[in-house]
């Protein structure tokens, strides 16, 4: 290695958000903070974090029935206001 052109390789703190620390090596400087490590992630846990994905469904399947309700509402709308126009009126 040429000396002078490489960055210091130092010890840093890691902190989770979970509140565990390891130290480690980096050329970053100062302390690292991540938001998931291996004490707190479900694959190196065993424990699966419940996840909301039939409740996103659930929103979704109730915002497109009530966009399919307005379109249908506004198109029965406009059919019963071309039926009280006279024919050669527009």
């Amino acid at each position: 290695m040429k000396a002078g052109i490489h960055p210091a390789y130092e010890e840093i703190n890691v902190t989770c958000a979970c509140g565990s620390t390891f130290k480690t090596r980096s050329a970053h400087k100062g302390d690292i903070r991540v938001e998931i490590c291996s004490s707190c992630h479900p694959f190196f846990t065993g424990r699966q974090k419940l996840v909301d994905t039939e409740g996103r469904v659930d929103r979704f399947q109730k915002k497109m029935a009530k966009s399919q309700d307005i379109k249908k509402d506004m198109k029965d709308k406009k059919d019963l206001k071309d039926k009280k126009q006279p024919v050669g009126a527009k």
